[in-house]
């Protein structure tokens, strides 16, 4: 290329990614009934997912306004909350809730993720336009909007990470969660093909957060928020498209020199492994028995079905061998002193020696308390971790997505237990059937611990009754889930 074509100010069409991004999200029309179920159950799960974290003072704190006193008559809803809000910082406070105790679908390929962070925004933006609407005497949108949107982030968000490893950029993947939000924001905004790229340009140019606070020596809270952090400033930038109607940055993605692949993706452009559909949806993992990274669930598994053959012989432990996946190897696998509850739920180790030890794994589990026991970092140190290369190889076959683990107990004696396999966890599409009982009595445990028995009954019921919690608008719906303001 000559310098003069090199500096030339002439604006070039826009790249391919933004415009099928932009097409997607207008033009698409879901047929697929196992999307418009597997969404259904998605978000009662999200929900639940919201409600419990409200036991954690810690996630509280963050469910306010902006600054105090920033609230807005008529605004979005926050689960569990009496909080009305503008639709940026409710789709933080609804997203940081829904990812606070690692309990939210899941999404594993080169990329992984949470698909259902995205309803931070979703909720937050229709709830807030359908009470707009109704001030002005028009239809709001349905519960049955909201899922059809859930399905098209689900979709950008899962796509993208089929081929496409931002961690190993060194980036967090809530810059997906961002992208997804961004776009479908725009366009429930009524946001134009032009308008919906321009909020897209604009979310690549902000790059992507650094991965630092996932992992080990500074794992920290912030993990649990980053989504929800995603989702607001997703709002932001879909508002700014429509609002402002600016132009946006066409070859955001691949301009020389100054473009995102350049900057930020060694100089690679993106690769597909599918057109946009519905396929993410109808293959997310739910976690629905263990509040856990999602690489060490069947780890937990395996963990809970050896606790009744270990349980009375801790002390005679030799080792425990734990094979995984590449990616759980690289991300969880964690030796030495755990600083905080965010270090212990991503650490495989840790994971493990609480179900072997007690027989269970709840989110309290990674307190303080419980992590003060010192059997549990007595047998952290005897373990060993390995990649399993036919674990990965299951976790990156389209039609499998298995996320494998085993773990095998040795005694000092000599003596040793099976080893324990499983290939996929509850949650997995292909244990879907078994899956969905567990996740409506995860959903029902939520709503109980939260909200008065009158009001459980009513959400209950109206979920149980599909066609009618469809047609439900949206602000009836989330009126459901206001609680008392907490003291």
């Amino acid at each position: 290329m000559n310098q003069a074509a090199t500096h030339s100010a002439l604006r070039p069409a826009p790249d391919q990614p933004l415009v099928d991004v932009a097409d997607y999200v207008l033009d698409d029309r879901i047929q697929s009934p196992e999307a418009w179920e597997t969404a259904r159950y998605m978000l009662m799960d999200a929900l639940g997912c919201a409600l419990l974290a409200l036991r954690f003072p810690q996630c509280v704190k963050h469910l306010a306004p902006i600054v105090p006193g920033a609230t807005l008559a008529g605004g979005a809803r926050v689960p569990g909350t009496a909080l009305e809000l503008d639709p940026a910082q409710a789709a933080f406070c609804i997203g940081t809730e829904i990812r606070w105790l690692d309990f939210n679908d899941t999404w594993l390929a080169a990329e992984w993720g949470h698909p259902s962070d995205n309803l931070g925004t979703v909720l937050a933006v229709a709830d807030w336009l359908s009470r707009k609407y109704l001030r002005e005497g028009r239809k709001p949108m349905t519960v049955r909007d909201v899922l059809g949107w859930a399905i098209k982030a689900h979709e950008i968000q899962g796509c993208y990470a089929l081929r496409n490893s931002f961690n190993r950029a060194g980036m967090d993947h809530v810059i997906l969660v961002r992208l997804a939000s961004t776009a479908v924001a725009t366009a429930m905004l009524g946001g134009t093909r032009e308008q919906i790229i321009t909020a897209v340009s604009n979310s690549w140019l902000d790059n992507g957060v650094l991965r630092t606070y996932r992992h080990a020596p500074n794992t920290g809270p912030r993990k649990s928020w980053a989504a929800g952090d995603a989702c607001r400033r997703a709002v932001t930038l879909a508002l700014d498209a429509v609002a402002t109607d600016e132009p946006g940055y066409p070859s955001a993605l691949s301009a020389s020199t100054w473009g995102f692949y350049d900057v930020a993706f060694g100089g690679k452009a993106f690769e597909f492994e599918r057109p946009f559909g519905s396929y993410v949806m109808e293959n997310v993992l739910f976690k629905l028995s263990f509040p856990a990274e999602f690489h060490a669930q069947t780890a937990v598994e395996c963990a809970m079905q050896l606790h009744p053959l270990v349980r009375d012989r801790i002390g005679d432990i030799d080792r425990v061998e734990i094979e995984t996946q590449e990616a759980g190897d690289r991300i969880i696998n964690k030796t030495g002193p755990l600083a905080n509850y965010a270090d212990r739920d991503h650490c495989i180790q840790y994971m493990v020696a609480v179900p072997l030890i007690f027989g269970r794994l709840v989110a309290e589990d990674y307190a303080d308390g419980v992590a003060a026991d010192p059997r549990i970092d007595a047998l952290r140190a005897r373990m060993t971790v390995k990649e399993n290369p036919q674990f990965t190889r299951d976790y990156f076959d389209p039609d499998k997505r298995y996320i494998g683990n085993s773990v095998q107990v040795f005694f000092k004696d000599g003596s040793k237990t099976d080893k324990v396999v499983v290939d996929f966890p509850i949650g997995h599409r292909r244990r879907r059937a078994e899956g969905i009982p567990v996740l409506l009595d995860k959903f029902h445990r939520a709503l109980a611990g939260c909200l008065p028995a009158e009001q459980v009954a009513k959400v209950i019921h109206v979920c149980e009754q599909k066609e009618h919690m469809l047609a439900m608008s949206v602000p009836e719906f989330m009126n459901l889930f206001v609680a008392a303001p907490r003291v």
